[in-house]
């Protein structure tokens, strides 16, 4: 095995401690006689502890060899991969690097471990190559991931030669794109605490909530739904503020718009007001990407003395470069200005020291005219209200008559913090719990 991995090129930066390459290792001590019997074994079984841990955090299924190769395949970001996910696998002398090294991936699929089961007195690779799991794939966190790794690595199973291997992968490439963009629709992003590497660190369990589940605000979200399709289908869109009072849905909106429009392309970067000082760093690392990202923001605001804002606005005016156009923020916030008012931001003089405020404040105010599409999200109506109990409770099977949820459904917003989507929301579910 570790003759055929050292004809990798573009695919070749492996860390040592990978699966793949502490395999290799265990292959090549082997052959060599350099360890005795029981170090192998023991070596062996922590690889394959190693898989079975990647198996059971993407659900992995059938050959979790092929499965785990495919998982290296579509995740490791290289020159090639990169180019391909733009603009897909075009003629050029690079192709003859990549068909080397996807042969070389293809005699790896093809590998017989049965010698070293042989040597070793073990079937843990016959095992693997025929992997029932315990638990469902829709049942992880990662069922998307999963998907796409299993799908793929079906159809590498029935290549015959690095050219058909070659035609898979580049198409995967092209159609999803590679690495954590490829396989995850949204992200937080961590940094050192010195302010070094940035990390982007996927969502695995984001709601799976769609628009069709928030009732009412049909025209808010018509709205956010024609300024999201203009971004995902490369016309102009607006950065969007979504305001207004708290359990409204307005996050709720922006989770649903993610996965409404995920697989064309549209992946959503969360994003925290601390974090504003990464924000030139996170478009560096994405503007070349070949998605359309979102930048969220949840519950924005700015008290008096936060400067923050300062950043926000940087980004968005742009600067000397050009803001990509594969890049929009969308934001959510009780505030209408984003910052808070009170009535003695009407003088204009400070009573200590005499200086202006109102430049301050215009400054900070004209922050939300940098939004171009702002979306209001008010308090439900009594009849909203209602309304939005009854589509609920439809939806999760409950068979109360309406005036019956109507009742209840008053009586559990006065005891629930008042009307509101949310307030609907955890009703529903306390019915769902005592009907259970």
């Amino acid at each position: 095995m570790d003759h055929i991995i050292s004809k990798l090129i573009l695919y070749g930066s492996m860390p040592k401690d990978s699966i793949l390459m502490q395999l290799a290792q265990i292959c090549a001590d082997a052959k060599s006689k350099a360890r005795n019997k029981d170090e192998l074994l023991t070596d062996v079984y922590s690889q394959v502890k190693r898989l079975l841990s990647l198996a059971t955090d993407y659900g992995f299924d059938e050959n979790l060899w092929h499965n785990y190769l495919t998982f290296l395949l579509i995740t490791d970001e290289n020159p090639f991969s990169v180019t391909c996910e733009k603009v897909g696998a075009s003629d050029g002398s690079v192709n003859e690097f990549a068909k080397n090294d996807f042969g070389a991936f293809h005699a790896l699929f093809n590998y017989d471990f049965s010698w070293l089961e042989e040597q070793l007195g073990t079937r843990c690779f016959s095992i693997l190559s025929s992997y029932h799991a315990i638990g469902k794939p829709e049942l992880m966190y990662n069922h998307n991931v999963s998907e796409k790794v299993q799908t793929l690595s079906r159809r590498l199973e029935r290549c015959e030669d690095r050219d058909s291997f070659f035609t898979e992968v580049t198409g995967f490439y092209k159609a999803y794109g590679v690495g954590m963009f490829g396989l995850n629709k949204a992200f937080r992003i961590s940094s050192d605490q010195n302010g070094g590497s940035l990390h982007f660190l996927p969502i695995n369990n984001m709601e799976k909530v769609m628009l069709s589940d928030l009732i009412g605000y049909e025209i808010q979200k018509a709205k956010l739904v024609e300024n999201t399709r203009a971004f995902v289908e490369g016309r102009r869109a607006n950065n969007v503020l979504l305001f207004g009072d708290s359990g409204t849905g307005k996050s709720t909106s922006i989770k649903a718009i993610v996965n409404e429009f995920y697989d064309q392309g549209l992946r959503m970067i969360e994003i925290y007001k601390h974090q504003f000082r990464d924000l030139s760093a996170v478009i560096a690392r994405i503007k070349n990407r070949n998605y359309k990202f979102i930048i969220y923001m949840d519950d924005l605001s700015f008290e008096e003395f936060e400067i923050e804002y300062k950043f926000l606005k940087a980004v968005i005016e742009g600067g000397v470069e050009t803001k990509p156009e594969n890049i929009l923020i969308y934001a959510t916030s009780n505030r209408r200005h984003l910052i808070k008012e009170t009535w003695n931001d009407r003088d204009d003089m400070e009573q200590d020291n005499g200086m202006h405020r109102s430049d301050t404040m215009e400054e900070m105010l004209s922050l939300v005219n940098r939004f171009g599409v702002t979306i209001c999200y008010s308090k439900p109506s009594q009849k909203e209200y209602f309304d939005i109990v009854i589509g609920l409770a439809r939806k999760a099977g409950i068979t109360m008559s309406d005036e019956d949820l109507k009742k209840e459904a008053n009586k559990w917003e006065l005891s629930h913090g008042g009307i509101s989507g949310r307030t609907a929301q955890q009703f529903i579910i306390y019915l769902q719990g005592i009907h259970a």
